[in-house]
Order: C-alpha cells, then sequence, then structure tokens
C-alpha cells in the first residue's frame, strides 16, 4: 500500500471512529426515554406517548412498563392496543408473572381477555394457570372462540410436560406443495407463528413426516415439490414426555424449535428455544434451592413466608444435629483426659461437609443428565470415593504435619490426618449415593440437599475421629 493509500485509509478510519463518537452520544439514556414517556402520559398527549413508546424494543418497552407507577401504567392502558401490549407481556420474565397478574386485575376484563388472546399461547397459559378459576372463566368466555380453544388445549397438560410449554402457533405444509405454494402460505401465517424458521411437512392426516428450513426455500426453485426438499428424518419429542427432555433436545441439536407429536405422529405444537432457557433456567433454580436447602425464590416473600419454608429443613437438622450432639457426650470422659481433641473436631466436621457437598453437585449433575457417554452411576461412584482417598489423604497428610508440630505431638497428628482420610471418603462417597437413593425412591435428587450432606457428614466424621482416636489415647496424653 502507497503513503497515500495509507493516509486516506487513516482518514477514513478516523471519520468514522469521530461518526460513532456523534452517533453514541446523540443516543438517549434510559433515564431520559423514561422521563419522556412518563411526561406524556402525564400530559395526557397520547401521540408524544406512542411516537416515544415504540422508538425503544420490546424488551426495553417491558422493562419500562415494569417501571411505571399504577397511575401512569394504568393511562398506558388507554393508549396501546392489546396486541400492543400482548407484544410487551410476551417478553416478560416468569418472575414477573405475580406482578403481571396485579397488573390485570387493574385493567377492564374485556381489555385484558384480549392481550390475553393476543399473546403466544404458551405464555398465556402460563399466566392464566396463576389466576384464580373464576377469573380464568370470566377472560375465556370474553376472548375470541379461536384463541380460546387453543388455551384449553394447553390448559390440560400436566405441569413441567412438554405439553404445557409448548405453542401452536408454527407453520406446516403438506408434501404435495410447491416451494411457491408454501412461500404463499408462510407469508400468510408468518405474522402470527412464532418462529418461521424451521416449516413442518405433515400428510393428510396431519402426521409429522418431514421438514424444511427457511432456506431451503429461499434458495430454490418456485416449482420444486416440497417432497423433494424435505428431511425426513425429523427429531421431535411427545407431547407428554417431561419438559427437561425437549430443553436437552434443543441443547444438543442446537435447534431453534422442536417438534411436539401426539402417540400417533400427529403435529400438535411446536416448542422454541426461548421456552427452553425458561425450563434450564428452572431446573438450575430447583437444583440450586435443593442444594442449598432454601427456595431461591424467596426474595419476593414476605420474612414469615420465608421462614415458614425454611422451618420444616432447619427442624429436621436441629433434631440430625443432636445426634452429632449425644454422639459427642458419649465421649466425654475421653474429652476430659485429653481436652486437645476437641479442638479439632470443627475442623474435621467441616472439611468432610464440605467434601460432601462438592460430591452431592456431582451426583445430581450426573443424574440430570444420564445420556452424557463414558460415564456410568457404577464409575462416578468409584470415581467420587478415589478423589475422596486422594483428596483425603494429602488433606490428611498435610494436617498431620501441622498438629504434629503445634501440639509437638505426631502421634495426635496422625490420629487428625487419618481421621481426616476416613472423614471426607466416607463424606464422598454418602455425597453420591444419597441422591441416587432418592431418586430410585421417586424423590427429587436435588432434595438431598446441602445442608442434610454436611449435617450428615458431621455425624459420621465425629464417630470416625473419636473411634481412631480411642485405640490411641494412651498416646495421647
Amino acid at each position: 500500500m502507497s503513503r497515500d493509500e495509507d493516509k486516506q485509509v487513516s482518514d477514513y478510519r478516523e471519520t468514522a471512529n469521530e461518526e460513532v463518537e456523534i452517533f453514541e452520544l446523540n443516543q438517549p439514556t434510559d433515564e431520559e426515554i423514561y422521563e419522556s414517556i412518563t411526561e406524556a402520559l402525564q400530559h395526557n398527549d397520547q401521540e408524544s406517548f406512542r411516537e416515544e413508546f415504540f422508538k425503544n424494543h420490546t424488551y426495553d418497552q417491558a422493562k419500562l412498563y415494569l417501571s411505571l407507577e399504577p397511575a401512569e401504567r394504568i393511562k398506558l392502558h388507554e393508549y396501546l392496543a392489546p396486541q400492543d401490549l400482548a407484544e410487551v407481556y410476551d417478553i416478560i420474565d416468569e418472575d414477573d408473572h405475580d406482578r403481571i397478574l396485579t397488573f390485570l386485575y387493574d385493567m377492564d376484563d374485556k381489555y385484558a381477555a384480549d392481550v390475553l388472546s393476543y399473546m403466544y399461547t404458551d405464555n398465556a397459559v402460563d399466566i392464566l394457570n396463576e389466576l384464580n378459576g373464576e377469573k380464568v372463566r370470566t377472560y375465556m368466555h370474553m376472548m375470541p372462540k379461536a384463541a380460546a380453544d387453543d388455551i384449553k388445549v394447553l390448559m390440560h397438560y400436566a405441569d413441567e410436560t412438554v405439553g404445557s410449554i409448548m405453542t401452536t402457533e408454527f407453520v406446516s405444509i403438506t408434501t404435495n406443495q410447491t416451494v411457491k405454494s408454501a412461500m404463499t402460505m408462510l407469508r400468510a401465517k408468518a405474522a402470527n407463528a412464532e418462529t418461521i424458521y424451521y416449516l413442518y411437512v405433515v400428510d393428510d392426516d396431519n402426521r409429522l413426516v418431514g421438514v424444511l428450513s427457511l432456506r431451503d426455500l429461499i434458495v430454490n426453485d418456485g416449482n420444486v415439490m416440497v417432497n423433494e426438499l424435505m428431511s425426513d428424518r425429523v427429531v421431535s419429542v411427545d407431547v407428554n414426555e417431561n419438559q427437561i427432555n425437549v430443553a436437552r433436545t434443543i441443547q444438543d441439536y442446537d435447534f431453534l424449535a422442536v417438534p411436539v407429536v401426539e402417540e400417533t405422529g400427529e403435529l400438535i405444537g411446536i416448542v422454541t428455544v426461548d421456552d427452553v432457557i425458561d425450563v434450564l433456567n428452572d431446573e438450575a433454580m430447583q437444583d440450586y434451592s435443593g442444594l442449598a436447602g432454601v427456595d431461591v425464590d424467596e426474595q419476593y416473600s414476605s420474612p414469615w413466608n420465608s421462614a415458614k419454608s425454611r422451618l420444616p429443613w432447619l427442624i429436621t437438622l436441629l433434631f440430625l444435629g443432636m445426634g452429632t450432639s449425644t454422639l459427642i457426650s458419649q465421649y466425654e470422659d475421653m474429652i476430659s483426659e485429653v481436652a486437645t481433641l476437641s479442638l479439632f473436631i470443627t475442623l474435621i466436621t467441616g472439611t468432610s461437609g464440605n467434601a460432601g457437598t462438592q460430591s452431592l453437585a456431582v451426583a445430581v449433575r450426573k443424574l440430570a443428565t444420564p445420556e452424557d457417554e463414558g460415564s456410568t452411576m457404577g464409575s462416578m461412584i468409584l470415581r467420587e470415593i478415589l478423589t475422596g482417598l486422594i483428596a483425603g489423604g494429602v488433606t490428611g497428610l498435610v494436617i498431620m504435619l501441622v498438629v504434629g508440630i503445634w501440639q509437638s505431638n505426631f502421634v495426635l497428628g496422625g490420629v487428625i490426618g487419618v481421621s481426616m482420610l476416613c472423614a471426607i471418603t466416607v463424606a464422598n462417597l454418602a455425597g453420591s449415593l444419597i441422591p441416587i437413593l432418592m431418586d430410585k425412591l421417586g424423590f427429587d435428587p436435588a432434595v438431598a440437599s446441602g445442608p442434610f450432606i454436611t449435617t450428615l457428614s458431621d455425624l459420621t466424621s465425629v464417630l470416625i475421629y473419636f473411634t481412631i482416636a480411642s485405640q490411641f489415647l494412651n498416646f495421647l496424653h
């Protein structure tokens, strides 16, 4: 490149950077947007409000909607058509559904029914399932019949099944159509479909027989038949499967959506990736709640409700902890003879509890992903035992040296070191076995929570510690 060309490129970059800086400086901040919209509401300026409101992305519209004061929100309902607000409600997170229920009660019933009817069916069902029966009947009666019928279909599916999260807004075509005909149908249905990137091919009995991508339609001649282009190896899920299965399917295949079929193979809906993200998030929250022994959604509850949900765990663990205290009392004479032993009780119990919780997390993860190749339950348990032996051996050796030098008694250090080795190994074994046992008994493995494993590890590690110490009592004085 010549010097003149290099200078031209440099000048171009400087100009481009200046234009980007000017563009960024001219962009209004979130606070400015909020102020302009609320000011339009306060001054009853519908035209300015709609102009400013629709400049924003739907996600930003939802954030702004949730941040409004009650009086401002009621005014917004007057300025937005039900279909406009439905787009906002479609994007609002499930965590805010409790607030949505309050907003619906503040609306005129007919307006609220229209909003729900314009929403994607699966999202509307999520909200309706949280309303009382009388309100649901009121809204369903006021909705257009077609929307109400679609909602009724989804509402009868059990919670956490594929049917409860699928949507019926999708595009299907038949095998005997041409690409041109399929494109015409796609244009007619695209506005109401949740996604148009996949077109599902059905036979005369509405059974799923193939799939096409939007790209397949665009790059091929209009006279080509659909059955010549479609892929007949379609990945689908049964409507009654657990929702986590469809989440894993979409995750494994990197799909944007997956078709849902009845036992007969009839296509009845699709599950989209945004619904799967919600499912995976809910599953992660449930697992975390179980491991912590608490409902992480308590941040939205009153102190009284939070206390009520935690008390069963705390009372159960209290009685289990009393078992540890009772066990320690059985060695009262030994402790009175060698008081130094009491210094290391919490050290051993705390370390083994931490090790057990780590093993628990691995076991729960394995139970949640049983299809992982190269890893069976047996190999996972064996790996945890070996991990416990290695971690316990290294930890025990370190604490033996520290205690031996500190207390000038390497026999005491050896007792604590061997106790640490055994306690960690047993805690790892318990952390991997208990979730498996609960799963076999039909309970959620995440219920084998961290606090439970920690308390159980306290009991076993105290027993191990004093049993080993009693064998070397004469050398510990």
